[in-house]
């Protein structure tokens, strides 16, 4: 695979920081370009910068000067591969910006994920709503010949990516009617500072904004099927319960459901292992085995399985018949890999296996 120049929008928040930690060695892409808000634009990333990750910051990224959050006046070539870690009133205004300018936006950011022709992504759920990109205006009226036309791709909320990845290996095999879930998400959910300490330590906070709101849409979408120019949504019902708990990282989620087929046990597990979409396609980003199931009576637990798959993987536990619905069961996953940085840059290395960052000589026309 060719080695692709990227850049990252908001790269000194921490889901900035993931990307620069992931990216730093990656195979196929090339950290070249590094934007932050106007306080921090002109520094070099080491002084703007508070980095809070277990790893060090890479010497090479320390030095770089940030740029201003916007594709005009760039220093250097613009990179057509931007990650973007923005809040989501800024990526409304910023994100269009830049695909018009012909970037390929590769999203973490809440702004755009319900909308109609924006892919809402999760590589081994639904690769195939990646074609929505061509529905795109910016996409549409580039030249064709000249360079790709820019378009916004977008991951999931770090609850929802976790939860989705079991659930659609039961949804292919016994559909789903119901879910009730109730999250304990960490603080790192919450961004730098995030919450404050004398908020949180030895405490639960049983509010975290829109986040149940997020949870119940983006599960129909990711689920539902593409229909060539739109997203049918999953037909199911879904109720959460979403709570900040004083844990650094890994979100947490208890799920009970009702399947449309009856399932046994047995046939549960079997589903989950034998679930593995992007097997064979060596995407970098990808985990061996995306769903991992623990047989042990007291996990998943945050420390001790949030790194599984390299954080990738989901660890699925404590399957057991639910007195109200049909089956129960505790998903894991760690929220800023599998739930922000790393969920987007697996989607960019579909988008480079699918040839969407190429040139093209004739784009799609609606």
């Amino acid at each position: 695979m060719e080695r692709r120049n990227v850049g990252i929008l908001g790269a000194t928040g921490m889901v900035g920081q993931r990307f620069i930690q992931l990216l730093s060695n990656h195979p196929w892409f090339e950290i070249t370009w590094l934007a932050a808000s106007d306080r921090s634009a002109g520094k070099t990333y080491a002084d703007a910068c508070r980095w809070k990750l277990d790893t060090p910051l890479p010497k090479r990224i320390a030095g770089m000067t940030l740029q201003p959050n916007v594709p005009e006046g760039a220093v250097g070539e613009l990179p057509k591969i931007i990650f973007a870690a923005l809040d989501a009133d800024i990526a409304r205004d910023l994100e269009p910006k830049f695909a018009s300018a012909g970037c390929a936006v590769i999203s973490n950011s809440s702004a755009f994920r319900m909308v109609s022709d924006v892919p809402l992504v999760v590589p081994e759920v639904n690769a195939d709503h990646l074609s929505l990109i061509e529905k795109q205006t910016w996409r549409r009226e580039a030249q064709p010949g000249s360079h790709p036309g820019g378009y916004i791709v977008t991951n999931p909320n770090c609850c929802a990516i976790g939860l989705v990845l079991p659930l659609k290996a039961l949804e292919e095999k016994f559909g789903i009617e119901s879910l009730f879930v109730s999250t304990m998400q960490a603080v790192s959910g919450a961004g730098y500072p995030g919450v404050a300490s004398l908020d949180i330590l030895g405490n639960v906070i049983p509010f975290i904004k829109n986040e149940e709101e997020k949870l119940q849409e983006e599960v129909f979408k990711l689920l539902g099927a593409y229909k060539g120019d739109h997203i049918e949504m999953l037909e199911a019902r879904l109720t959460a319960h979403c709570n900040r708990v004083a844990v650094e990282d890994g979100h947490m989620e208890c799920v009970s459901i009702k399947l449309r087929k009856p399932a046994t046990h047995e046939e549960i597990l079997a589903a989950w292992a034998d679930f593995n979409p992007l097997a064979g396609q060596h995407l970098p980003s990808a985990p061996d085995q995306p769903i991992e199931y623990d047989h042990a009576i007291d996990r998943p637990q945050p420390r001790l399985d949030r790194m599984r798959g390299k954080g990738m993987a989901s660890t699925v536990g404590r399957l057991r018949p639910c007195s109200l619905l049909d089956w129960k069961f505790v998903v894991l996953s760690h929220n800023t890999i599998r739930g922000a940085a790393g969920a987007a840059i697996l989607n960019a290395e579909v988008l480079a296996r699918l040839g969407k960052f190429e040139s093209k000589k004739k784009l799609v026309t609606a």
